[in-house]
């Protein structure tokens, strides 16, 4: 009987130590005092099984995060059900409602969430940002692509320190942003999303973008600013014949030496809190499963502590699409071990894992490195202490007038001026001008945008005249000429003194080809429709021609080179877009974008980058004048700039050395301008074939009229170092050619020598 008594006190004081020692996790994990790792330490031992998968899994506000009429909080039954165990985070909760609308009903959900699950763990709330942070009611800067063009590193940190606190403070916690790929292949929808096509110039905008994003990382604790997803990992942009989801095959030696460094800086530069995985393969193997890419080279090479998220559904496209696991379980597995920590919105990935842990218990030792991994970030982000928004802050902090003044100074810097005929621009906004607003990607408020910038002598009249398609979102389709709108806008011509005609492409001719039904992917660069014949017919009436071109992919502008008077690239720029333009054309500010592309003269060129093996330009085409249309780096000024007095502090380098580059620059002109002064480094003799020249570092410049500076470079052994015969990043004695200038074909050039003994 005594053993019958005492037996259930063994278990009650088994009980009480057990909860005891939960009690003290629980209370150690809310320690503020302690650091992250211990807090993530304490945490993790109390979750469930289902709890920990949870944390592994983000699903789309559009399953039923919403509100009613009233703003107050409506959940479907399905995401009721999801949130009874915690989430990860959820993508893009309040998109739709202005700033101020979204921190509330941010607070209201996250406060749901810490309520609804066992320990009190906050989601993530996350975003993307294309044009500044992509929600209603938040700055709209212009694209990625833009900020390239400009050439201005520091430029690129405030816009993107501007997103990083707009987004925290309508409630958001993590950007699916920004790119780290190299975009060269124009056909390529996304173009626009990512920095250009070099690797040094991609490099210092990504960077610059996180640490921007982050607030130097010091915001994310504070709860200033918002955590980096860099992506896509790795080589997305090299999709084979420029279509989302096509097999990607880059040699090992060009992954390594140009496609790599964005993401290697990313992680040990700017400290990047995420990093998302590549829809492709690479060279057969695919990126979601790929342990070398995403364990072997992440983390184990670069130290990369923070979380892997998967691209949309990719896990589960391993086996339905990729077709390199039998099962969706497999598929999982492959995942997991790789390194992907957060499943983004599939059902049929990581969703199964509790079933797969009951079969395969050792499963969960990979689930609970993922969990710590997601847990870790969301105690940096410092959700557990603060995981509200103070809403009196968020009216005076979104939409400031210094973030809407820089979205303007950002345009400013990002046109690029192609053509000048007879220095045609800019125009004397104190003539009295009549001038004709024509083409299809003239907008309502194109007219105002450049009264606004004009002065009453100028007058103005506007005509889109027709559109590109017909607006379908999956799959446009091209709408057929319409020579009654051409004729219409060629007699407004007639009728003006300019005709400044906004051509190129919209939202519907480049963009993201979706997995299901959607394609945004083009098999030609060249202008769709009549625009061609539009430029040409408004050049025949006489009057001076001004093409402002909008687009999202670079495009081969062979009869807008030929016929306009003067070519403004405008690329996708901010809400003020057209303002700024105008702004440029009436000379209050002298164009300093440079081209982050190539662009060639036709879709034949490529692959056609700037920065290409020295072997690839030997022989042109048959039929085709020799090179690229515009090259990389080009950009005129209302400004001349004079070159001179380039000079290296040594002819000689050694493995433990640097070199020093100065050269003057002279605004020869009565314009204030800015310049790019722009350095190119060429390996003359390799052991492996390199390229023509490469993009080594870069300054932007303002110059007063007959004002002089010098500009200093500095040259490093790691800027030489490159893969050699071995597979190795090697240092290589020999001859390299030093090129300081303008762009990457008009340059001052001399030599030196590395000598590595």
């Amino acid at each position: 009987m005594n053993k019958i008594v005492l037996l259930p006190l063994v278990f009650l004081s088994l009980f009480f130590q057990v909860n005891c020692q939960s009690k003290k996790s629980f209370e150690k994990y809310k320690d503020a005092s302690l650091s992250v790792d211990e807090r993530v330490e304490a945490l993790l031992p109390l979750l469930s099984l289902e709890e920990k998968v949870a944390q592994m899994r983000i699903f789309h506000a559009n399953i039923g995060v919403d509100a009613d009429s009233k703003g107050n909080l409506k959940l479907s039954d399905k995401v009721v059900e999801k949130l009874k165990l915690g989430t990860a985070g959820i993508k893009n909760p309040g998109e739709h409602m202005d700033a101020v609308a979204a921190a509330k009903f941010n607070n209201v959900l996250q406060k749901y969430i810490i309520e609804n699950n066992r320990w009190g763990i906050p989601g993530l709330f996350v975003t993307e940002s294309y044009n500044g942070v992509d929600a209603e009611g938040c700055t709209k800067f212009g694209r990625p692509i833009n900020s390239a063009a400009s050439f201005n590193s520091d430029l690129v940190y405030k816009i993107w320190d501007v997103v990083g606190k707009e987004a925290r403070l309508r409630g958001m916690h993590m950007c699916h942003s920004p790119e780290a790929d190299l975009v060269r292949d124009p056909r390529f929808g996304r173009m626009s999303e990512a920095f250009g096509e070099d690797t040094y110039l991609t490099t210092q905008m990504v960077t610059n973008a996180i640490k921007g994003v982050q607030g130097n990382y010091e915001g994310l604790g504070k709860g200033t600013h918002i955590g980096a997803v860099a992506k896509h990992f790795a080589g997305y942009g090299q999709v084979l014949g420029g279509t989302n989801f096509a097999a990607i095959e880059i040699s090992e030696r060009t992954l390594i030496d140009e496609i790599y460094p964005p993401f290697e800086a990313a992680v040990k530069d700017a400290k990047t809190l995420g990093i998302m995985a590549s829809h492709g393969d690479l060279n057969g193997i695919a990126s979601h499963g790929n342990p070398e890419l995403l364990t072997g080279v992440l983390r184990d090479q670069w130290g990369f502590n923070g979380y892997v998220v998967s691209d949309a559904n990719d896990i589960g496209r391993l086996h339905y699409f990729m077709k390199v696991a039998e099962t969706p379980e497999a598929a999982a597995l492959l995942g997991l071990n790789a390194g992907v920590d957060i499943d983004l919105y599939a059902e049929d990935a990581y969703a199964l894992l509790p079933e797969m842990v009951k079969k395969n218990p050792e499963i969960e030792t990979l689930i609970d490195r993922s969990v710590r991994r997601v847990l870790r970030t969301k105690f940096i982000l410092g959700l557990f202490d603060n995981p509200y928004i103070k809403i009196s802050e968020v009216e005076k902090g979104v939409r400031a007038k210094s973030s809407l003044d820089l979205a303007k100074e950002s345009d400013l810097e990002s046109i690029i001026l192609l053509k000048n005929e007879n220095n045609i621009l800019p125009l004397d906004k104190n003539k009295p001008t009549k001038i004709a607003l024509l083409g299809p990607l003239v907008k309502p408020s194109t007219k105002k945008m450049f009264e606004t910038a004009a002065s009453s002598n100028v007058s103005f009249i506007a005509e889109k005249g027709f559109d590109l398609t017909d607006g379908k979102g999956g799959a446009p389709n091209l709408l057929e000429r319409d020579p009654v709108a051409i004729e219409k806008m060629v007699e407004m011509a007639r009728k003006s003194d300019v005709a400044i005609v906004f051509v190129g492409g919209d939202e519907f001719t480049s963009k993201e080809a979706f997995f299901t039904n959607a394609i945004g992917d083009r098999a030609s660069i060249d202008p769709v429709g009549a625009q061609d014949e539009l430029v040409e017919k408004l050049k025949a009436t006489g009057k001076p021609v001004i093409v402002v071109l909008k687009h999202r992919r670079t495009l081969s502008i062979n009869v807008f080179s030929e016929q306009a008077d003067a070519i403004l690239d405008t690329w996708d720029l901010s809400e003020f877009g057209d303002e700024s333009t105008a702004r440029i054309i009436f000379g209050d500010a002298s164009p300093s974008g440079k081209l982050p592309v190539t662009v060639p003269r036709t879709i034949g060129q490529i692959p056609f980058h700037y920065s290409m093996k020295e072997i690839n330009y030997k022989k042109g085409y048959l039929f085709l004048k020799d090179g690229p249309l515009y090259p990389f780096g080009f950009g005129l000024s209302y400004a001349k700039f004079e070159y001179s007095n380039l000079k290296l502090s040594n002819n000689d380098m050694t493995a433990n050395s640097e070199i020093e580059v100065t050269v003057e620059v002279k605004n020869t002109s009565i314009v204030k301008a800015k310049e790019v002064v722009q350095m190119y480094i060429k390996d003359d003799i390799g052991s492996v074939t390199r390229p023509d020249k490469e993009l080594k570092a870069f300054e932007k410049i303002e110059l007063n009229p007959g004002e002089s500076k010098v500009v200093k470079f500095k040259i490093h052994p790691k800027m030489l170092e490159f893969t050699g015969l071995k597979m190795e990043k090697t240092l290589e004695a020999g001859d390299y050619t030093v090129m300081v200038g303008t762009s990457s074909q008009e340059y001052l050039k001399t030599s030196f020598k590395l000598k590595t003994n």
